[in-house]
């Protein structure tokens, strides 16, 4: 996937508390979805296809990756 410039703002989660610790944010990209840490916004950032991201959220939802 390439990854490509930002093509729209940093948007943090709607489950973000009012302090903003440990947030994920969210971008669109070329090709898919960009994550950073909102703690590190010069940091890494994970690239997703939109499919591929779609079905981590719908795991996530579902319990399949809780500790």
């Amino acid at each position: 996937m390439t990854i490509g410039p930002v093509t729209t703002s940093w948007r943090k989660s709607s489950y973000s508390g009012s302090a903003g610790d440990d947030c994920v944010e969210l971008a669109g990209a070329v090709d898919g979805v960009l994550l950073r840490d909102s703690k590190d916004p010069d940091g890494p950032k994970l690239a997703f296809g939109r499919v591929v991201l779609a079905a981590l959220a719908d795991e996530i939802r579902a319990g399949r990756h809780d500790l």
